[in-house]
């Protein structure tokens, strides 16, 4: 413990107006948070005074980041702003680093009232490259759009923050550091924590190692390739899969985070995740993953390469539930999927009569159905699977769930039904926007429902179209304008949806879901048929959109 008190200071600020978070925080160019003056010290001071004042004091508040450029420096700053503004302890991954669905598994274990996650999810890292800053709630999910909203309207009208300037932590050694401050009855606790073991311990009580480690190291044991692109992912990779799961080390590349990635994108796509894609197509290993940059989307390949839509991922996941433990004790309460994705969950849900729920993008809608008791296991289209144990989407326990159902099916992976996804990427704002509104225009036309498209041999009937919303079956709260649908006769969609607009440029997100009753079909390369597709869109899209 320092021997004198810490001064703790109340500062000046103005307010910025671009300070809106999405449903991941807020993301901006590493620059704004590094260079502007006070630029992240007014979100955080908003984050603690949307938290209550009786709730704050004292308090428990997780942090963490994915590695990135940056993310010592803002950490120190979170410190210092968390102690002058009353928390009573702070729980930091040794060196700053913890993945997101490991934030979320201690914040529910301490009973923290949230934390704070740096990341900038899949975006690249580096002084050039991209920065956030993540609320989640006292029950580990991100943090609802009311409280979004609230950070929001605090940062419009911010006048000053609270700081404990000369309060600096060491973030390299495990261990509880202690700190007296000016006018503070009990000492200031910071607690660094091995980042991987607590998460590591849920994972246990979840699946069956002992079958995994079978699976990864008997005499008979698959091959597997995991790439953790440099991001936070590496660490839990090497101590649960290699070292307490027995996969041979070299199974595991890429796993030392890196404040820029490596240089590289740490998407799990197949463009980015290209290595891995190459690596899988030799036949020389059975099961591939590749993970993003803060550990919550995955990609799964199978042998030769064949790529698993994370549509079917989690539709297959959902068919075989069951293979795993955790959901042999617990039952099943619902699935639910993210309106873009595919409806091969949809088929599940209605053979196994459990309840599925669409909610628009965003992981907090999937968290509210989760407190409510009506949620199990749920998935969207950009990579992300998860379940209830936590309030996040995760990567590992998506790798985990594969592997159990590889060790009791004894088979290789599948894909069960076609899926095509698409994303215009850097868009400008303006244009996507005048765009979405033009096609929502086209859609609400009443002659367009029942219009007959073909496309190859394949006819589709439109048989509804909208702008879709959603009605939350627990809090009654209505999100609107969340991707434009055109939904055809026998489940096959076209889907429009904008993310992205942090900035100046969007991503423009057009997603293909077209139903095959043809067994000998299901196992086609869904390339080809995305682009037989995207040739004759243009009878039902207009060029000047593709």
């Amino acid at each position: 413990m320092n021997d004198s008190p810490l001064q703790v200071l109340t500062l000046p600020t103005s307010p910025y107006p671009d300070q809106r978070p999405g449903t991941n925080g807020l993301k901006k160019k590493t620059h704004v948070f590094q260079s502007i003056k006070n630029f992240l010290h007014n979100f955080i001071q908003c984050i603690f005074s949307s938290i209550d004042l009786r709730d704050r004091q004292g308090s428990t508040m997780v942090v963490g980041g994915d590695g990135r450029y940056f993310n010592s420096t803002a950490i120190q700053v979170i410190v210092q702003m968390a102690a002058a503004n009353g928390v009573g302890r702070v729980v930091i991954g040794q060196k700053g680093i913890m993945s997101t669905p490991a934030v979320s598994c201690v914040i529910r274990k301490i009973k923290a009232i949230g934390g704070i996650i740096l990341t900038a999810s899949h975006n690249p890292g580096g002084p050039d490259g991209d920065f956030g800053i993540k609320f989640n709630t006292a029950n580990g999910g991100p943090a609802p759009e009311a409280v979004t909203n609230q950070i929001f309207q605090l940062s419009r009208t911010i006048e000053e923050f609270a700081i404990c300037p000369e309060l600096r932590v060491d973030l390299g050694t495990i261990g509880k550091q202690s700190f007296d401050l000016e006018n503070k009855f009990k000492p200031f606790t910071v607690e660094i924590v091995d980042p991987v073991e607590s998460y590591a311990n849920s994972l246990r009580n979840i699946f069956d190692f002992a079958v995994l480690k079978e699976l990864l190291s008997a005499d008979n044991h698959i091959q597997i390739r995991l790439d953790a692109m440099h991001g936070v992912t590496g660490p839990y990779v090497k101590k649960i899969l290699c070292e307490e799961l027995g996969s041979p080390a070299n199974s595991a590349i890429n796993c030392v985070p890196l404040e820029n990635f490596g240089g590289r994108h740490p998407d799990p796509n197949l463009i980015y995740a290209s290595e891995l894609v190459e690596t899988m197509k030799s036949g020389q290993y059975d099961f591939g993953a590749v993970f993003d940059g803060d550990g919550d989307r995955n990609m799964i390949l199978g042998k030769h390469g064949f790529f698993v839509n994370p549509s079917d991922s989690v539709a297959v996941l959902a068919a075989n539930i069951f293979c795993i433990p955790y959901f042999q004790h617990t039952g099943v309460r619902g699935f639910a999927r993210s309106m873009p994705t595919s409806a091969a969950l949809d088929m599940v849900a209605r053979a196994t009569k459990i309840q599925l729920y669409e909610t628009p993008t965003g992981w907090r809608f999937f968290g509210s159905l989760m407190d409510a008791g009506r949620l199990s296991l749920c998935g969207e289209e950009s990579f992300g699977t998860g379940s209830d144990y936590i309030r996040e989407k995760d990567g590992l326990w998506a790798v985990l769930a594969w592997l159990s159902i590889l060790a009791v099916r004894r088979q290789s992976i599948d894909g069960i039904f076609l899926r095509h996804r698409f994303d215009y990427e850097e868009v400008d704002l303006d244009a996507a926007v005048e765009m979405m509104l033009d096609l929502e225009l086209m859609i609400s036309d009443r002659a367009f429902i029942g219009q007959v498209f073909t496309v190859g041999e394949k006819k589709y009937q439109v048989e509804a179209a909208d702008n879709f919303e959603y009605g939350d079956p627990v809090d009654g709260t209505i999100s609107r304008n969340q991707g434009l649908r055109i939904i055809f006769k026998g489940g096959s969609r076209i889907i429009f949806r904008l993310s992205g607009t942090d900035s100046f440029r969007a991503t423009v997100g057009l997603y293909f879901d077209s139903y095959e009753k043809d067994i000998n079909k299901l196992f086609q390369d869904p390339q080809v048929n995305y682009d037989l597709f995207l040739m004759d869109t243009s009878k039902i899209i207009p060029k000047m959109y593709l």
